[in-house]
């Protein structure tokens, strides 16, 4: 029998230029060998500082390790040092990134405490501006950048994508002897939009590992071909996302099925789930998303992990999908402090299962598994501690017993040698 071939947790990582994003002393290594970085983005409007700083501290206490902002406006460039100290006052360093279009040559230049309090700005090169502006605009920026030493994402969209490059690369196309598809043509237009204004930041004066990339589009299997394209031809540090993802369980999908894709391939040394929020849900849920996705490929380890079944007609009760839920928010919660005093605790493995059919089995494979009654079964929780039957929990409040049992084999593990 041939044996089957165990795949590598972290897949090779390509080589790529390493760039540091800094805020004071926290730095935030970008590409090389660092780990796949998480990014986000508020949607607050950037002229109400203190709103902008409270979603920034969400974002960051959520996991991302990169906020970006928009500036569009004189108020909005106005703030952004009011936001960063504010910040720093909450004692939250994430490195602030500045998203500019249009008018972004004006705002670095006329606001230079914006400038300066950002850690790296964001360029469409598709929104510089046009026929000669565009490369005096571009220059303007990419100078401010070098000038304060901060680094830049050369940010290509597909929806803002540079028509008059578009246009020159179709007629070229149109007198080929073998004109390529349309979709080929504009891949390769996204393509050469990041690549030549990457080169063209390093002639005015930016180190190339200074120069991160990213070439979004909003439909999965165009994500992949275009960043497997654009990962053979440059050393930058390129930043995922699916562009206008979506809602819901449809913006989760896209997004996990193009960035799976790619992750697992090597591709990619920042990445951002830009999911459109319900009403009133909370911005961090795109967060949660690409930690999952990190998690998931074994990439990063960010939180305990829970394992619990779908429930079957052996599972009627409801019992295991509520300690489930609870578990797995009590982990949540309490991770901001575990992280610190526990170093490590975000490698536990905990299962909830449902009945006696792969109950006791998934319990033993995890750090702390509980396998709760089905239907018909005895009203007898059997909890195993690393594979080792250790309780049988009865009664009304198996969920505080099991979270507290939960909470000991941490500070058994983790805690410190004195506390224990």
């Amino acid at each position: 029998m041939d044996p089957v071939p165990i795949p590598e947790a972290t897949p090779p990582r390509r080589a790529t230029l390493q760039a540091s994003v800094r805020w004071g002393a926290h730095v935030v290594t970008v590409g090389g060998d660092a780990p796949v970085r998480v990014q986000s983005m508020t949607n607050t409007d950037t002229a109400d500082a203190i709103g902008t700083a409270i979603q920034v501290r969400a974002l960051a206490q959520a996991g991302s390790e990169l906020v970006r902002i928009t500036v569009d406006t004189p108020e909005a460039a106005s703030a952004v040092p009011a936001i960063r100290e504010q910040l720093d006052r909450m004692g939250v360093d994430v490195p602030l990134i500045g998203d500019f279009h249009y008018n972004g040559h004006t705002l670095l230049t006329q606001y230079p405490g914006c400038a300066e309090a950002l850690s790296k700005y964001r360029i469409n090169p598709g929104n510089v501006g046009k026929g000669a502006k565009k490369d005096v605009q571009f220059a303007q920026m990419i100078e401010v950048a070098a000038r304060r030493d901060k680094p830049v994402r050369i940010g290509v969209n597909w929806g803002s994508l540079d028509q008059e490059l578009l246009a020159s690369l179709m007629d070229a196309n149109a007198a080929a002897a073998t004109p390529l598809p349309a979709q080929q043509v504009m891949y390769e237009a996204l393509i050469r939009s990041a690549l030549d204004s990457a080169a063209r930041a390093v002639e005015l004066g930016l180190r190339p590992c200074q120069v991160l990339l990213s070439c979004k589009v909003s439909g999965v299997r165009d994500l992949i071909a275009v960043y497997r394209a654009l990962s053979r031809r440059c050393d930058h540090a390129l930043h995922l996302g699916l562009t206008e993802a979506g809602m819901g369980t449809k913006g989760i999908v896209a997004s996990s099925s193009a960035l799976a894709v790619l992750l697992q391939e090597g591709i990619g040394d920042t990445i951002r789930v830009s999911l459109t929020p319900a009403p009133g849900e909370a911005r961090t849920q795109e967060v949660v998303v690409a930690l999952e996705i990190l998690q998931a490929l074994g990439l990063r380890t960010f939180v305990p992990s829970v394992t619990a079944c779908p429930g079957c007609g052996r599972t009627t009760s409801s019992v295991f999908q509520e300690l489930a839920q609870q578990i797995d928010v009590h982990l949540r919660a309490r991770m901001p402090e575990w992280r610190a005093r526990y170093p490590g605790v975000e490698g536990l493995r905990v299962a909830v299962m449902g009945c006696i059919v792969n109950g006791p089995g998934e319990s033993r494979h995890a750090d702390v598994g509980i396998s709760l009654p089905g239907t018909g079964e005895q009203p007898a929780a059997p909890v195993f501690i690393d594979g080792i039957k250790r309780h049988t929990l009865r009664g009304d409040d198996i969920a505080a017993q099991f979270i507290d049992i939960v909470n000991r084999y941490i500070e058994q593990r983790w805690g410190a040698p004195a506390a224990r």
